[in-house]
Order: C-alpha cells, then sequence, then structure tokens
C-alpha cells in the first residue's frame, strides 16, 4: 500500500494505492494524525485500492470521525470496484455521507 499526500494551503489530498488491510491501518493512521492538525480539509481518493478489509473500514470511520470531531471536512471520492464491493457488504456507505463516485476506469 502507498499512501501519498498532496498538500494545497489548508487542503490535504490523500490518494490510496495497493491493499489497504489490517497490515496497513496502524501507517495509514499514524500519518493521517501528522496532517490532522495542518489540514482543514481531507479529499481521500481511493481509486487505486485493490483490497479493503473490516480494519481498514473501521480506520477509515475512526479518521472521518475523528476529523469531524474537530472540525475537518473529509470527503471520500473515486471509490474503486472493490471498496464499493466491501461498503455494500458490509451496508455502511452511509456511514461516510458521501456519494459512491467509482473511477473513471471502471465504469469505461
Amino acid at each position: 500500500m502507498t499512501m501519498k499526500v498532496k498538500k494545497q494551503g489548508n487542503s490535504c489530498k490523500i490518494t490510496f494505492e495497493g491493499e489497504l488491510t489490517i497490515y496497513q491501518v496502524s501507517e495509514v493512521h499514524e500519518k493521517f494524525r501528522k496532517y490532522i492538525s495542518t489540514c482543514d480539509s481531507f479529499d481521500i481518493d481511493l481509486q487505486h485500492v485493490t483490497e479493503l478489509d473490516t480494519s481498514a473500514v473501521q480506520i477509515l470511520l475512526a479518521v472521518k470521525r475523528e476529523a469531524v470531531k474537530l472540525g475537518k471536512n473529509v470527503t471520500m471520492t473515486m471509490h474503486s470496484e472493490p471498496v464499493v464491493e466491501v461498503f455494500e457488504l458490509l451496508n455502511i456507505a452511509h456511514e461516510f455521507g458521501d456519494p459512491i463516485v467509482l473511477s473513471s476506469r471502471e465504469t469505461a
């Protein structure tokens, strides 16, 4: 898994690539905490996520809740097919409050 963070002003765009599973959640949470104080909004791009498990779902929910509690805005965009499948299986898409947007690669 690769987690790229691009900061522009008070906004951060976070892009995940590869597997987002129990083996990466500690790293994801640690990096997010590093940026939570310097960014007011976060765009989390999920288009390159190839695998997602329940541990990753939990950390994504925790990240979103933590940011909202601090008055930050978090949106998750460009959901990959594996992300959509897990969200639908667990019936949790509504928990994130973001519209499910598939990446163009999968809708083409």
